[in-house]
């Protein structure tokens, strides 16, 4: 593999004051738009669950209406992985801005659909560019940031996922009660066109030309292997029985696919899923530690705004404010953690903390009743928060500092589809066990009505509630508590494999800005090398050593913040770096 064009680097941390002044500057402007992109990707399902029901009364076609959501997901987890090999073999750059322009053709044509068939249609063209948003965002930053530094700009990623969990059912029911429900696709094209004009115009990264090939069969069984286990985990339970003809056939296709596309790895000259990159005990831990994460902290999203609209009466209007005290301590957490890793370079102290208190948080959440207030729920609930705050983004940047450079994408979209993979499992099993408990307790407190009313519990609304006979409606209250109690009570045992992984995450330094240290000869330092932020004159040029790497000089472009170390890790050169 080899990238056009070189440049010059100052790794002894010298440089001008007007560098220095200059660096920040150009550095917001990328991350703003690589937070924009983030925002589209997060916001969209957010904004378009509010609008739902309104979509479903213009449109029709409510047999359908669960594949609007799963067509996004479906095409967002199965090309996650694709687009993470697609900016390692052809230039990050590139792979980022078609995502964007793809993910908002996606919404333009969303907005226009006449039926719900072209909505799901729409949908999956979006979920695809999707995929690349999430993958992009964080590649850059791993491109952009030495891993010393990039704790605290990942830590600002985590409070966009939660501002957008917060506000994404506001923003969807304000726009779809003022604008109507095709402006919950249109507003994503405004923002766009920002991120893609400003990643444009400030953002340049090594351009890339691979002599190797698109490992399309190992693409084509992962995205067979994905769309399968995760149509298992959505149908699970609850269009189809667990045991039925349709589950079973899935899984054996997934686990099918999947077993192949592992062969294929093996074989593949440039594989979807290097394998090698598993061979870092950090890699796979925190691999497992995302995905325990995903699972745990999309079944806290679905279940607690349930419990506290049903058993505690919370107005599902704001139903985002509803989880205010978690992603807050979320947020803060995970702002907090980035700096410390930046300032200190540990971070193991973080997915063992982080593990203690999610454990501790979803125990405490299943401990929850009839009787519990709001102000001790909004507690457990911060608790929770803490722990996830502390594992978000340190999986991401322990999991980049494990992989070459030249591995970076797809060490970051693994990491992304592993999460959402968890996720997916974590809302089918905690469901699974939270339905068979609510039906469970219906029966045996109210009899035969009871079971009926559990049938349909997650249709019932406060107002259906509210009709209920007394002896029906105190004996649904404490089965969705029972319920809320058996899923948060698994959420903890779950957590328990976090905490047993994060003991086994080996303390490798993240190197920062400063001269670069020696070649580390453990695998699981073969991570990016020390780098400097560096800035340029526009009408300079650099050289690099031919005989190291292989490349012609070419015209050096301003360069605000460059991995240098990374490159020459590598054996290679950097021509357009922020």
């Amino acid at each position: 593999m080899a990238e056009t064009g070189t440049v010059a680097v100052d790794t002894g941390g010298g440089g001008t004051a007007a560098t220095k002044e200059r660096q920040p500057r150009s550095v917001r402007v990328v991350l703003m738009a690589l937070m924009i992109a983030m925002l589209l990707a997060m916001l969209d399902n957010m904004i378009v669950g509010t609008a739902m029901p309104t979509i479903v009364g213009d449109l029709g076609g409510l047999e359908h209406l669960s594949w609007v959501v799963t067509a996004y997901t479906l095409a967002t987890a199965a090309s996650t992985p694709i687009w993470g090999k697609v900016g390692d073999m052809y230039g990050r750059k590139g792979a980022f801005l078609t995502s964007i322009v793809i993910f908002l053709i996606g919404s333009g044509l969303s907005g226009m659909a006449q039926d719900m068939n072209q909505l799901i249609a729409f949908r999956a063209i979006q979920g695809l560019g999707a995929g690349g948003l999430m993958v992009g965002v964080m590649a850059i930053i791993g491109d952009l940031i030495p891993p010393r530094e990039r704790g605290k700009y990942q830590g600002m990623m985590a409070g966009v996922m939660a501002l957008a969990m917060i506000g994404g059912p506001l923003v969807g029911g304000a726009i779809t009660d003022n604008w109507g429900w095709r402006w919950s696709f249109y507003i994503n094209l405004p923002l766009g066109i920002v991120a893609l004009a400003m990643v444009t115009a400030v953002l340049h990264l090594p351009k890339k030309r691979s002599k190797g090939k698109i490992d399309y069969l190992g693409a084509a069984l992962l995205t067979v292997g994905i769309t399968s286990i995760v149509l298992v985990t959505t149908w699970g339970g609850s269009q189809y029985a667990w045991g039925s003809a349709v589950i079973m056939e899935l899984a054996a296709i997934g686990v099918a696919a999947l077993v192949g596309f592992l062969f294929v790895q093996t074989k593949a000259a440039e594989p979807i899923l290097p394998l090698h990159i598993f061979r870092s005990r950090n890699f796979t831990v925190m691999s497992l530690i995302g995905f325990i994460t995903g699972f745990v902290m999309f079944g806290a999203v679905l279940f607690l705004p349930l419990y506290q609209q049903t058993v505690q009466g919370a107005n599902a209007t704001n139903s985002g404010l509803l989880l205010l005290p978690m992603l807050l301590s979320m947020m803060v957490v995970s702002l907090v953690a980035g700096r410390v890793t930046t300032s200190t370079g540990k971070y193991k102290v973080f997915p063992l903390v982080g593990s203690v208190l999610m454990v501790a948080g979803l125990f405490l959440l299943a401990q929850m009743d009839t009787e519990t207030t709001r102000l001790t729920s909004g507690l457990y609930m911060a608790v929770l928060g803490a722990g996830m705050g502390c594992l978000m983004q340190i999986t991401m940047l322990v999991a980049q500092n494990s992989v070459e450079m030249k591995d970076m994408g797809v060490a970051s979209s693994s990491t992304t589809l592993f999460r959402t993979l968890g996720s997916s499992f974590g809302v089918a099993i905690m469901g699974a066990l939270f339905n068979n408990r609510v039906q469970d307790v219906m029966a045996e407190r109210a009899g035969a009505m009871g079971g009926k009313v559990a049938e349909h519990s997650t249709q019932l609304t406060a107002e259906g509630l509210a009709k209920l006979p007394d002896v029906v409606r105190d004996a649904y209250l404490h089965a969705v508590s029972a319920g809320t109690h058996s899923a948060f009570l698994l959420g903890s045992v779950i957590a328990i494999l976090a905490l047993i992984a994060a003991v086994f995450v080996k303390e490798v330094p993240l190197r920062g800005a400063g001269p670069a240290k020696e070649a580390p000869s453990s695998p699981e330092a073969a991570g990016p090398a020390d780098a400097q932020p560096v800035d340029m004159a526009k009408a300079g040029t650099a050289t690099a050593d031919a005989a190291a790497n292989d490349t012609a000089t070419a015209d050096a472009k301003p360069v605000e913040g460059v991995a240098a170390g990374d490159a020459a890790a590598d054996g290679r050169t950097v021509s357009e770096t922020v």
